[in-house]
């Protein structure tokens, strides 16, 4: 009886311990890292607030370009609804519920918490963790299986990243799994030709629709569903030979599925034209040449590999950058062979090997979406890692059920002409295998808090030291500059660019005794269709500015160069720097007379 009760404490201590590690990662230097453009568009939606209050083409203060970012007591749901309605391209549900959890953070500087914003997407983050055991406890019908998934979803580098951010990607990730969940239950009854549960068809559409009114990509996830059950349905109508049809084991799942669109039709006022919208721009790609056409399977390894192992590299020093890169390369040869071996040995069971089949053709039916996506319909969708957020919950999964076969001792199957027998050359596992992959994990966890890796999109914190460098150079000298910072302007993602900048030095101006960037003036120059409408209104700006002047041009690689250089002449503003990059930002100083 003592075994006993100690067992039964076993595996909720063990998801406990897993909780609280994966919670500790996700909070440990929440806010060290710099706001960027679409967190601000969590902060400013959320708020029920507008990006079209700030003013185009007019010298800003500081606390005007950031006025979004003061709470509004007068704002309510129905602000947050109407703004993303005109303003943006993205469901409401993250964001009403980032306005009802910002009313728990007073701000008494009269400025948005930066905690209270990213927590909401960590706690969800950390709710991953024990969902990821029970789908991986229900896929498989292994407590080991659950322990491993809810361990490696809780160390994972690319989850850890993505719980970090103050966007809509980690509550998805629970509507996904959830969603899994109910396919895994889904292909079981078809597999035994018995009808889906009612309760498990009533939430598999609620759990669908509430991915859509989350992010619009979960629909990759549900499509990726539909594939998969359709190859099944096709599989068990070739197995009857046509006589699949009339089973009453598909009614309910048809009724699934036109739940599941009745609902997510619901939504479609809040989807905007996203072919020729400016928001969406940045994702279409054409015109490749060369190895280029081989960038969005890099993107996708990369991404997939990110959601177990990651290294330093993004260190400072190349050196180590480099090196990160060759041990990742020996790690993934080195695992690849033990998870093959591993789906092997699950696939002698009969339900693992159907939750192998599901998840795989999941994880598979996905990235060939994104594959079709990129390269027929031109908008490549690996470019950004966080968007593979739509199978990485099955990558997990079916990471946790391969390394369970070594820790569980799986007994290798006596039949020669099986195929985990053929693959027994494979096998290199055993249970310090596990606790190696784990450590390692773990420290691909701790790359992305010490921000050596999955650096944010954007990085204006770079911008701003260029800036208070220069300022500090002049007034070593005795000189005092005043300072306008300029960015081409097309929508509201340039707007929290800008944002960006000036909510970094308003940072540093907090944190530090000396103000290196006093009272810098802000200029949203806005292109039209015009193309000489940025230089008219940039001469506007530098005709009223006070000098001496240090103009910092960010992002004006759209504007006439040729009219742009003249005005810069006339104005006597000489380049002092030549043209420099960072995610997210061209950005170049004059120094006006």
């Amino acid at each position: 009886m003592k075994v006993c009760a100690a067992r039964s404490w076993l595996h909720p201590l063990l998801l406990s311990l897993w909780t609280g590690v994966g919670l500790i990662l996700r909070f440990t230097y929440l806010t060290d890292k710099p706001l960027w453009t679409d967190e601000f568009s969590t902060i400013v939606f959320g708020l029920g607030n507008s990006f079209q209050t700030i003013p185009l083409d007019q010298n800003l203060t500081l606390e005007q370009l950031l006025q979004p970012l003061q709470p509004n007591p007068q704002a309510g749901i129905g602000a947050v609804i109407h703004h993303l309605l005109t303003e943006s391209n993205h469901p409401p549900l993250y964001f009403v519920l980032t306005h009802l959890w910002l009313m728990l953070f007073p701000s008494p500087d009269g400025w948005v918490s930066v905690w209270g914003v990213r927590s909401l997407s960590a706690l969800f983050g950390v709710a991953s963790i024990p969902a990821a055991f029970g789908l991986g406890h229900f896929a498989f019908r292994s407590l080991v299986v659950g322990q491993i998934a809810a361990a490696l979803m809780a160390v994972s580098p690319f989850g850890i990243y993505l719980a970090q951010e103050a966007r809509h990607y980690t509550l998805p990730i629970l509507w996904i799994i959830a969603s899994l969940t109910c396919l895994i239950a889904a292909a079981r009854t078809i597999r035994d030709r018995t009808p889906l549960a009612f309760g498990i068809c009533i939430a598999w559409v609620l759990v669908n629709v509430l991915g859509i009114a989350t992010h619009y990509f979960v629909i990759l996830t549900l499509m990726a569903e539909a594939i998969v059950i359709t190859a099944i349905g096709l599989i068990q109508s070739w197995q009857e030979q046509g006589r699949w049809y009339p089973s009453s084991h598909w009614w309910r799942l048809w009724a699934v599925a036109g739940g599941t669109i009745a609902g997510g039709v619901s939504w479609l006022p809040f989807l905007p034209d996203l072919q020729g919208s400016p928001l969406t721009q940045w994702i279409q790609r054409d015109g490749r040449s060369g190895l280029e056409w081989l960038d969005p399977i890099a993107h996708i390894i990369a991404s997939c590999v990110s959601m177990i192992y990651l290294l330093p590299i993004q260190a400072v020093s190349q050196g180590v950058a480099i090196a990160s890169g060759i041990v990742l390369i020996f790690l993934i040869l080195w695992t690849i062979p033990k998870l093959i071996w591993g789906w092997s040995v699950q696939c002698q069971n009969r339900d693992r090997r159907l939750s192998i089949m599901v998840l795989s053709s999941v994880v598979l039916s996905a990235i060939c979406l994104f594959v079709v996506s990129t390269y027929v319909l031109d908008r490549d969708l690996t470019i950004a890692f966080r968007y593979h957020f739509v199978y990485f919950p099955a990558v997990i999964i079916l990471i946790g059920a391969a390394l369970a076969s070594s820790w569980e001792k799986i007994p290798k199957p006596s039949n020669s002409a099986s195929s985990s027998a053929r693959l027994s050359w494979l096998y290199t596992g055993g249970k310090k295998t596990v606790l190696a992959i784990g450590l390692l994990s773990l420290i691909g966890g701790l790359t992305v808090i010490s921000n050596l890796g999955y650096q944010k999109t954007h990085r204006p914190d770079v911008v701003v030291q260029a800036i208070q460098q220069e300022a500090a150079e002049n007034l070593a000298q005795g000189l005092e500059e005043n300072i306008l910072v300029a960015i081409a302007h097309q929508t509201h993602g340039q707007t929290g660019r800008l944002m960006g900048i000036a909510w970094q030095m308003r940072h540093d101006q907090t944190h530090s005794s000396t103000d290196l960037v006093p009272n810098p003036q802000f200029l949203l120059v806005h292109l039209s269709e015009h193309p000489q409408s940025p230089i008219k209104t940039l001469r506007r700006s530098l005709n009223r500015a006070p000098r001496p002047l240090a103009l910092w041009l960010v992002n004006f690689q759209d504007a006439p160069d040729d009219s742009l250089d003249m005005l810069l002449n006339r104005q006597k503003c000489s380049p002092e720097t030549h043209p420099e990059s960072v995610d997210g930002y061209r950005y170049r100083l004059y120094r006006c007379k």
